[in-house]
């Protein structure tokens, strides 16, 4: 899911999430304010087109937001992130995060919810 990690890595962590249609590069123009100051994670989701291996996108488990949540559980699992996290997630992202952090509440200590639907 070309998860990256950039920034201060002795800083607080921040895990910028996409919507929906989009990919890493919507954080671009945030992101030498952010590592400046941050340890900050990037990734595009399974069926963004900046993710060459198709086989990652399955229409039948993606069908809901809780596989997604379990991506994002495997990514910051993935990159040993030692601590709490904030996460900051945009459109269906952000609903995401949400269930993520239900499911593993350990894994973040603030959610940013950019223009996410409450349903």
């Amino acid at each position: 899911m070309n998860a990256r990690i950039i920034g201060t890595l002795d800083k607080e962590t921040i895990i910028l999430a996409h919507g929906y249609g989009g990919d890493q590069s919507v954080w671009d123009k945030v992101l030498p304010d952010l590592t400046a100051r941050y340890q900050v994670v990037l990734f595009d989701w399974c069926f963004s087109g900046a993710v060459k291996d198709p086989d990652l996108y399955d229409p039948v488990r993606h069908s809901c937001y809780d596989a997604f949540a379990d991506d994002l559980i495997s990514v910051v699992d993935e990159l040993k992130l030692n601590c709490s996290s904030v996460f900051v997630g945009h459109s269906m992202s952000g609903m995401i995060g949400c269930i993520a952090s239900i499911k593993r509440p350990d894994l973040f200590h603030r959610l940013v919810l950019v223009t996410s639907s409450p349903r």
